[in-house]
This record gives C-alpha cells, sequence and structure tokens, in this order.
C-alpha cells in the first residue's frame, strides 16, 4: 500500500505542504543492540528526500504520546533507549573508496513530543548496524572454510565518524551469516549470553565540535543560576563518540545541599531543572544548540565504592530522565576522557588507575576502563567496546 502524507510546518501564517508517498505498511526489522532496541530501516525503501522522513518516523514510533508517554500507539517503549531508528544503506561511491561497507543515520524519536534528534550516534544501536546490512544484502561478504568471524565498516552520517564492527558468522546457503546466539559473552542490563560484537570507534574525537576538548580545556566551570545566586561548578566537557558533560556528583549534593553520604533523588524536579540548567550551559560553552536533549549528554561521576570491580561510578541522563544503565557513547566518551590529563574525570578514579594512563585521549589505545552504571559494570578500553545484539522481528510496521 501506498501512503500519501502532507507535511504542514507552520513557519508563519504561510504554510508549506510537502506530498510523498511510501510504502505503508513498511519494511523493517527490530532489533536488540546493547541495552537499547530500535527499528532498522533499508534506506531503499524510504523517500530519496530525508526531510519527508520525520512523518513516517514518528508514525512508526507512536509520537508524540504527550499524556501517558508510553507510545503504545507504535513501536516505541516509552523511553529514550526504545524510541530509536537506524537507516542503514550502501557507501557513496567514495566512501566505497576508502573501504566503507554500509552507512547509517542514527535517529532519536521523541516520546511525548515531535522531536526527530539526528544530532548524536547511538552505540548501542550501531552495534547491529553491521549484522543488518549484512542480513539486508546491503554488504557482503564472500564465505570461506575458515570463515568464523567478519568485520564491517561503517560510516555514521551523524557524526561523520568510521566504527568497525566485528561478530561471529557461519555459512547458509554460500553466504555469511551474522550468527549472534553463541553464548560467548553477558552485558550488564541484558538477561544471559550471546555472540561477541566488537565495537572500535576509530578516531572518536570530535564527532559533533571536531574537537576532542572543544573549548581547549581539560577542566571549565559551568556558571548557573540557582535561586537568584550564580553557582560555579567544575565540568570536562569532552567530544568523542558523541559529546559529554562529565561532573563530579559531589558538585551536584552540594548544589543541591544533599549530603555527602545520601543519595540524590533524580527524579525529583528541583533536580532534573538544575540538571538541564548544567547541560544546557555545558552545550553552550561547547558551541552546541543547548535546546537539543539528545546531545550534548551528562553525567554525574563518583570514585568507586569498590575498587576490585570498578573504578568509577556514573549516573547519566538522556532526553532529561536518568538512564537506567548508560549510553554507551557516553561510557566510550568516558574512556577516551579518562585519558586526558588534567579531566575532571580523573579526579573521580583511584589514584593507581590514573597512574597508568598515558594522557593521549582521542584515538582507540589506553587502558581498560571499568564503569559502574545502575545496572551493573561496562568496560570500555578507550573507544572500544564489546556488545550483544539480538534479532527480535522481522516483518512490516505501520506507520
Amino acid at each position: 500500500m501506498l501512503r500519501s502524507v502532507t507535511r504542514v510546518s507552520p513557519s508563519s501564517r504561510i504554510h508549506r505542504v510537502a506530498r510523498f508517498s511510501t510504502l505503508n505498511p513498511l519494511p523493517a526489522t527490530f532489533l536488540r543492540g546493547g541495552t537499547s532496541k530500535g527499528v532498522f530501516i533499508n534506506r531503499a525503501h524510504l523517500p530519496t528526500d530525508p526531510t519527508q522522513w520525520p512523518p513516517i518516523f514518528l508514525g512508526l514510533m507512536g509520537s508524540p504520546d504527550p499524556d501517558h508517554g508510553r507510545q503504545l500507539n507504535g513501536m516505541g517503549g516509552g523511553i529514550s533507549s526504545l524510541s530509536k531508528i537506524c537507516v542503514v544503506g550502501p557507501p557513496s561511491d567514495e566512501q566505497r573508496a576508502q573501504g566503507i561497507d554500509a552507512e547509517y543515520t542514527f535517529v532519536q524519536v521523541g516520546v511525548r513530543d515531535a522531536s526527530i534528534d539526528y544530532s548524536g550516534n547511538c552505540g548501542n544501536l550501531t552495534s547491529m548496524a553491521g549484522v543488518f546490512a549484512l542480513d539486508e544484502g546491503i554488504c557482503h561478504r564472500t564465505p570461506s572454510p575458515s570463515t568464523s568471524t567478519t568485520s564491517i565498516r561503517l560510516f555514521n552520517t551523524n557524526t561523520k565518524k568510521r566504527i568497525d564492527t566485528s561478530f561471529p558468522v557461519s555459512i547458509s546457503d554460500d553466504a555469511c551469516v551474522p550468527h549472534l546466539d553463541i553464548p560467548q559473552v553477558s552485558m550488564a542490563g541484558v538477561s544471559g549470553k550471546a555472540s561477541r560484537i566488537t565495537l572500535d570507534f576509530v578516531f572518536p574525537a570530535g564527532a559533533r565540535t571536531g574537537k576532542l576538548l572543544p573549548t581547549g580545556n581539560p577542566t571549565d566551570t559551568i556558571t548557573v543560576s540557582i535561586l537568584n545566586a550564580q553557582t560555579h561548578i567544575p565540568a570536562s566537557l569532552v567530544d568523542a563518540t558523541n559529546p559529554g558533560i562529565f561532573v563530579a556528583i559531589s558538585d551536584l549534593k552540594r548544589i543541591l545541599n544533599v549530603p555527602e553520604t545520601s543519595e540524590i533523588d533524580f527524579g525529583d524536579p528541583k533536580s532534573v531543572q538544575i540538571v538541564e540548567s548544567i547541560r544546557q550551559e555545558g552545550a553552550r560553552l561547547m558551541g552546541l544548540d543547548p535546546t537539543a536533549q539528545a546531545q550534548p549528554k551528562i553525567a554525574f561521576l563518583a570514585p568507586s565504592t569498590d575498587t576490585s570491580t570498578h573504578d568509577i561510578v556514573i549516573h547519566a541522563f538522556s532526553m532529561g530522565v536518568l538512564h537506567k544503565a548508560v549510553p554507551l557513547t557516553v561510557a566510550l566518551c568516558l574512556g577516551v576522557a579518562a585519558n586526558v590529563q588534567g579531566a575532571n574525570v580523573m579526579r573521580q578514579l583511584p589514584a593507581n588507575t590514573v597512574a597508568g594512563r598515558d594522557g593521549e585521549g582521542g584515538n582507540s589505545q589506553g587502558m581498560m576502563l571499568r564503569i559502574r552504571h545502575p545496572s551493573g559494570v561496562v568496560e570500555v578500553k578507550s573507544a572500544k567496546v564489546i556488545r550483544t545484539g539480538r534479532r527480535l522481528m522481522k516483518g512490516v510496521v505501520w506507520w
């Protein structure tokens, strides 16, 4: 079925109307990547003009849902980590000459509002972009008797960065097929074991701003107005895989007048408002749009409570809400930041961990960093990480 859609954009009293037709239902695959789930779409099935995509994405996700925030009319799950789309397609001729196998665009879809955000990447769903590309025949691998794993070189259009992904494959009908149910590794926040998917964010620095340190400083002072008084907060503003703002949780407790031994109620409206004020001012310092909630993300750090199991504790926000785990690109950005001498991050690390850092940052080298988040521990090595994923559904989706 072809569906004609009228998109009205009231920029003033003049309404601009765009009409287009595309398949409805639309071929799609529903995949889990890391601690996120999303709808993957072959770019060939969408209008060639990306400005015509938003009504399709909103319809298939069930957004906006201002009254309930559950997205029951679509594939979304009511939280940012379940309201995601990846559009995957073949590389351009120039990209193919550089060895790129597939390119993809990550889309963060608003839950309660109609926002469509292309400003950043999603590391969790990136782990399945190569799998989807191979499944869809967007790229191919020639099987051989010795074939057990393959690597797909991806280009992310949001950040203009290359990511290499590797995963096991099996041979079926003379083709390489991603093999995702080998009990190789487990990850916090996901039950059971699955195949090892390795992500390597090649040259991750400057994903949005063009610089690892957008302000040129490893640590900046963010000034916000609280109760008509100016408050100063040290923060590391780092742009690697995605831009991130890192603040010591002790500084947030100081601002909120929370005792050092007490926990912060991150759902309290006052806490949410102050966190967003800090994030927006940090975005301005980084030269980014402070009204775009998807980027930069903000995270609060605390020293390890058990150095035998982890190096640092993190509470990260995504789209204004405390994340139940940690966005993968935030963890990767933190892994890079932990190698930057003078960064606010280092003051939250154990002394023996800091001593081993080489101060390079911005590349795929460095030591392993074990990050404790609300659902467990994730290990990153600068901008390299292990994920798992699973195929959930392949068919069509109505929008």
